[in-house]
C-alpha cells in the first residue's frame, strides 16, 4: 500500500490526512482518512497514524467479506428449497 500524506481543504479548515492507495484498483482508488487535531497534540507518530489507519481498512474489509460471504449460502439455499417445493408441488398435481 502507498501511503500519502497531504494537507486538504475540508469545508473551509486545514485538515491532515493519510491517504492510503488502494493495491487493487478494481473498485477503490483510494482511502482517505482525517486526522483528530487532538491525535497531533499528544505526539502521534506518523508511523502510528498509517499503523491505525491500514488497521481500520482491513477490519473494514474483512467485515464486509464475512457478511457477502454469509449471504451468498442462505440465498442458495432458499432457491433450493424453492425449487424442491414447486417439484413437490408439480408431481403431486400430476398424480390427481
Amino acid at each position: 500500500m502507498e501511503v500519502q500524506g497531504v494537507m486538504k481543504l475540508v469545508k473551509g479548515v486545514s485538515r491532515r490526512v493519510i491517504v492510503i492507495k488502494s493495491p487493487d484498483k478494481n473498485i477503490f482508488e483510494e482511502a482517505i482518512f482525517i486526522v483528530r487535531e487532538d491525535a497531533l497534540r499528544r505526539g502521534v507518530t506518523r508511523e502510528e497514524l498509517v499503523r491505525e489507519a491500514q488497521q481500520v481498512a482491513n477490519e473494514y474489509l474483512s467485515s464486509n467479506r464475512k457478511k457477502k460471504t454469509g449471504r451468498k449460502i442462505p440465498g442458495l439455499v432458499y432457491a433450493l428449497m424453492g425449487a424442491g417445493a414447486f417439484m413437490i408441488i408439480y408431481c403431486v398435481i400430476q398424480l390427481l
